[in-house]
């Protein structure tokens, strides 16, 4: 698999960092965005992505720093030309209330977002489901301490054997580290440093917890507030656990493997 980092932050503005959205490739084909910030219509193009031909978008919960960029991005492909010839299907995966959701804002500005030059399939998913989210990609999801519908997703390529556990925004808890028991990538949210003013976010030593009893292969932080600017991030999450922890960046781009 192969994982671009579109947006490392939260909903405060910063000039490094957008909203939540990573971009994920198959090995064996096939692409996934994981939440779709307020600026992954714009990421996507400067990273010169292949937008026209996503095929499926997980929403983890509904926040808007998190889904955001669901309906821009689906104003645009009814209107571009680049997707006037597509014909292949795009599914929006997320949890139970997302159609409730979708309807509203689509018929609040008689948008008619399902009427595409393709099929657009608005899919919702309980806690302790599994599906394949694309052909040859397993998911797995995982209900989180944040809102009443926050999921985690963990997604396993049966092309390669790679592994990825996405906890989007999260409190602790931990449960989370068996449900990512042993996964190529640890992808998680880590909001804060240290004394976090919310329970239902992850500081430093909760997430480098979860690492370590997770037995992940790697670690990524992501979902960082602008405290982080004046922190040395790897350093400190060495202080905590002897595992590769990634610093996520906007731009950022790692192939998950399972050696």
């Amino acid at each position: 698999m192969k994982l671009v980092v579109l947006g490392s932050g939260t909903s405060v503005p910063h000039p490094a960092r957008a909203s939540s959205a990573h971009w994920l490739e198959s090995a064996g084909g096939g692409t996934l965005l994981l939440d779709i910030g307020a600026a992954t219509v714009l990421r996507m193009a400067q990273e010169k992505l292949d937008w026209v031909n996503l095929d499926a978008i997980w929403i983890s919960h509904f926040h808007l720093d998190h889904l955001g960029g669901l309906f821009p991005f689906l104003f645009g492909t009814k209107h571009a030309p680049d997707t006037q010839g597509r014909r292949k299907p795009l599914t929006v995966y997320g949890p139970r209330g997302l159609r409730k959701l979708f309807d509203a804002f689509d018929a609040a500005g008689g948008y008619n977002l399902l009427k595409q030059p393709f099929p657009v399939e608005i899919r919702e998913v309980a806690p302790r489901s599994s599906f394949d989210i694309l052909p040859n990609l397993r998911a797995e999801t995982f209900s989180t301490p944040h809102t009443g519908e926050s999921l985690a997703v963990r997604l396993t390529d049966r092309d390669d054997d790679a592994s990825l556990a996405f906890t989007s925004d999260t409190g602790y808890t931990d449960a989370l580290a068996a449900f990512a028991g042993e996964v190529s990538l640890f992808l998680m949210e880590c909001s804060f440093f240290r004394d976090k003013p919310v329970e239902l976010h992850l500081e430093l030593a909760e997430a480098m917890r979860l690492a370590e009893r997770s037995g992940a292969r790697r670690c990524m932080l992501s979902h960082l507030y602008p405290e982080w600017d004046a922190v040395n991030l790897v350093a400190e999450a060495k202080k905590l656990w002897g595992g590769d922890t990634i610093e996520a960046r906007d731009g950022l781009r790692l192939d998950i493997t399972n050696a």
